[in-house]
């Protein structure tokens, strides 16, 4: 058996970031930008108000009156100058007139008729978002997993398409006799196949696009045939069959070069990974929560190191045990556990970590990590743990 990190490694060779594509940005959210965006325009564009209120020139104080000479509103500039004496009404977002130094809110000014006169106690910002306050034309944006909050930014430095990299195809094969489909009617010696529902969920939601190809049945004729189905695929992961019995059969198939199998680690021993014709392969364990805990810690790291992710591996948090628990045995230990409020956050264990037990992977949202050989430790202790 290999460690956990050895595993990892292994696993992350086998990957390389895919070709890149132009995406309309409206198409991009979730998408893996791989080059720099960089900015056509400053923002604002312009020196802009930041509150409704009167342009005027100068540094004027309580009780000076203006002339209003005019009005400007976002997307409506006033084309003349302001000189002494005058004022331009002004709302958010429009462009400081000409010869006009700030923005007096329009709570500091008495208005008589076209005449202002300044109050008492008069604010004494400026209320001028200057150009370029946001950013420079120039700017650029770093490669990285596209969220909303990017796509605003990019959408404001006017760029319509960004480069990503091609979505990582991800064909996902449940392999046994004893499997049937959610929905399908199952002999009394089946079961319904849970795991390759839940992982094509964690391939979408980390940026690939999987194909969920039908279960293949124990021959080896069979388990071809559907290998077949998974031509063009950038990644191959079968779900069970490859363990140490007579019918796990994926790690015997035509063209299978391993890298590895068996990892020091529970849930998820009989795990394995190489190339089949040349395509990256993982095979997970056929158990639900091992597969689906392994997913997160070496499916989704094959998937973000295709995407060009230069930290593909999990991330690592701390947060404050709050039972206490036993030394740990020769195979990292993934506990499904429960966060708690807090700065560390607390977490407990639950008390069932038996790797069949779905429903308490569903309580869960995060895997404690014992190490292998961890000593005892004590409520109050910080722990290492992942969110799931």
């Amino acid at each position: 058996m290999i460690s956990v990190e050895e595993a990892l490694t292994r696993c992350l060779a086998l990957c390389a970031p895919l070709p890149s594509e132009a995406v309309p940005l409206a198409q991009a959210a979730g998408r893996w930008m791989c080059a720099p965006a960089v900015a056509g325009r400053d923002q604002p564009p312009f020196a802009a108000s930041a509150m409704d209120g009167y342009a005027v020139p100068g540094n004027p104080g309580p009780d000076d009156n203006f002339e209003v000479i005019g009005e400007a509103g976002a997307g409506n500039a006033f084309a003349g100058r302001v000189g002494p004496g005058q004022a331009v009404r002004i709302f958010t977002g429009a462009p400081l007139p000409k010869g006009a130094t700030r923005v007096v809110i329009q709570e500091d000014v008495v208005r008589i008729g076209e005449r202002i006169i300044l109050k008492e106690g008069l604010d004494p910002g400026t209320h001028v978002r200057p150009q370029g306050q946001d950013f420079r034309a120039g700017d650029s944006l770093s490669p990285r997993r596209l969220r909303p909050n990017d796509l605003a930014l990019l959408a404001a430095m006017n760029i319509p398409t960004v480069t990503a990299t091609r979505k990582p195809v991800v064909a996902l094969i449940a392999t046994g006799d004893e499997l049937v489909m959610p929905g399908e009617e199952p002999a009394p010696d089946q079961i319904i196949a849970s795991n390759s529902i839940a992982l094509k969920a964690l391939v979408e939601a980390e940026g690939g696009e999987a194909r969920l190809l039908p279960i293949a049945r124990d021959t080896e004729t069979e388990l071809a045939t559907v290998f077949d189905l998974a031509e063009g695929a950038d990644l191959i992961v079968t779900i069970g069959g490859a363990s140490v019995g007579d019918h796990d059969l994926v790690g015997r198939v035509a063209g299978f070069q391993a890298a590895f199998w068996k990892i020091a680690m529970r849930p998820g021993k009989p795990l394995m990974a190489g190339r089949l014709k040349g395509v990256p392969m993982l095979g997970l364990p056929g158990n639900p929560v091992s597969a689906i805990v392994c997913g997160h810690l070496f499916l989704l790291p094959m998937i973000r190191a295709m995407l060009g992710s230069p930290s593909p591996a999990p991330q690592t948090r701390q947060a404050r045990l709050a039972v206490d628990l036993p030394a740990n045995g020769p195979r990292a230990h993934y506990m499904r556990a429960r966060l708690a409020p807090g700065e560390p956050p607390g977490i407990t264990p639950f008390d069932r970590q038996d790797s069949a037990l779905l429903s308490i992977l569903g309580q869960a949202d995060a895997l404690l990590i014992r190490p292998v050989d961890a000593p005892a430790c004590r409520a109050g202790d910080t722990v290492d743990y992942l969110l799931i």
